[in-house]
């Protein structure tokens, strides 16, 4: 009964996972010239450069990202489209709905007027930089973590939400957290996340398995094809509600920030995320985050009480 299951949540899930994004635009878009920590986990993510989640101070003065952008009519999005909650295809209609959605719709409706007038590009979790750089994107708005070596690559807003790494597992695992416990047991990683950085860094004698997309983790985990996946436990909480077999166990080993990315050029268009930012967290419980937050993920991850703070470093 539990192999039947198995096999017909992957069989609902990997349809997603397969799905095309949007098609008939452009290809390319040119840029111009508090989480605790496990108490059995000795190592933890840390971040070599001061203050990574401190970024550029909001302003709402045009500038020539901001003009390529109004003038093409269109913002263009690196969005996940598997990521249940965050961002994923609704099956009701088929649209991209999520929390990350509902914070790309507030972007566009600030520089565009319309909410609608975006393109969204479904990227893996290894493209974000990558489609940054090469100009495929003009934001990526997919729970990444700010941290010091993509601040290299990319440029961030503030922080919109914190998030921490986590073990989910099958009801019933020997495994009891990011601990020893994973010795000898298959463990699933998005391939260029930060849970893959944390496995590398330390195992605990499991054996890796790296995958494109994080949803590809609980595929392989309901298939019998993993024994376990780390992730952010706020992803890890969207698939334990569409999967009732598993869950996550220990406690978050890290603490970690997601932020909008952008072009590490597009300064103006930095300025005016944490612009769009500022407005977004301002009301309290009847902020737009706050609302988005209680439309999308109160249900399956309960107890957030608000946005992180900005910090800024100018």
């Amino acid at each position: 009964m539990a192999a039947a299951c198995a096999v017909t949540a992957a069989a609902v899930l990997l349809p997603l996972a397969q799905a095309a994004p949007e098609a008939g635009h452009p290809a390319v878009v040119r840029e111009p010239g508090a989480m605790a920590a496990a108490p059995q986990t000795p190592w933890t993510l840390t971040d070599t450069c001061q203050d990574p989640e401190a970024s550029l101070r909001p302003s709402a003065v045009d500038g020539p990202t901001i003009e390529r952008i109004r003038k093409a009519g269109k913002l263009v999005a690196g969005v996940d489209q598997n990521s249940f909650k965050w961002g994923y295809r609704n099956p009701v209609d088929g649209r991209l709905d999520g929390f990350d959605i509902a914070l790309v719709k507030a972007i566009a409706k600030d520089i565009l007027g319309d909410e609608n007038a975006v393109i969204y590009r479904a990227i893996p979790t290894s493209q974000r930089v990558p489609a940054l750089q090469d100009g495929r994107v003009d934001v990526v708005v997919r729970t990444m973590t700010i941290n010091c070596k993509r601040l290299e690559d990319v440029a961030f807003s503030t922080a919109y939400f914190e998030a921490g790494q986590q073990v989910l597992a099958p009801k019933g695992s020997p495994i009891t957290g990011y601990d020893p416990s994973l010795k000898g047991r298959r463990i699933c990683t998005a391939a260029g996340s930060t849970a893959e950085t944390a496995l590398k860094a330390q195992s605990y004698g499991a054996v890796p398995v790296s995958v494109p997309n994080q949803l590809d983790c609980l595929v392989r985990l309901q298939l019998g094809e993993v024994d376990g996946i780390i992730t952010d436990n706020a992803l890890a909480a969207g698939q334990a509600a569409q999967d009732p077999s598993v869950r996550l166990v220990g406690s978050p080993f890290t603490r970690e920030f997601y932020g909008v990315a952008m072009n590490k050029e597009a300064t103006d268009l930095v300025r005016r995320v944490n612009k769009v930012l500022e407005n977004y967290r301002a009301g309290g419980d009847a902020s737009p985050w706050m609302q988005a937050y209680v439309t999308h993920l109160k249900p399956v991850l309960p107890g957030v009480a608000g946005p992180p703070a900005p910090k800024y470093r100018d």
